[in-house]
């Protein structure tokens, strides 16, 4: 029987329009890429269908003016420490972006 071994760490989300840039790449490629370049464990990026922020412009598929500027999230499972690397190189870079946290528990079922 396979046993999982639970890990306690961070669920990084980073929240930012679909065509935001940084470094000539779309930002969430960017951070895709930058996790992957310092052998953090992995990263998704999804798409919303609607959503505003903080100067509550709606972005909604329906609008087709707007609908190429719909937000996407970036996320992560980390340890502590990557977080805080990822956050900092973050800063560093000085992207314009939000972020969340949230406390994680995390396993890999089957056979990896």
């Amino acid at each position: 029987m396979n046993q999982e071994t639970v890990q306690q760490g961070v669920h990084l989300y980073f929240y930012c329009h679909a065509r935001a840039r940084h470094g000539g790449m779309l930002l969430s490629e960017w951070l895709l890429e930058q996790a992957k370049r310092h052998g953090l464990s992995g990263g998704s990026v999804f798409r919303a269908i609607a959503g505003f922020g903080r100067h509550g412009v709606l972005h909604e598929e329906q609008f087709f003016e707007l609908a190429d500027d719909l937000p996407v999230k970036v996320e992560f499972l980390l340890r502590e420490d990557q977080v805080e690397f990822l956050l900092q190189l973050v800063r560093d870079e000085g992207v314009n972006a939000v972020y969340a946290r949230s406390p994680a528990s995390f396993a890999l079922l089957g056979k990896g």
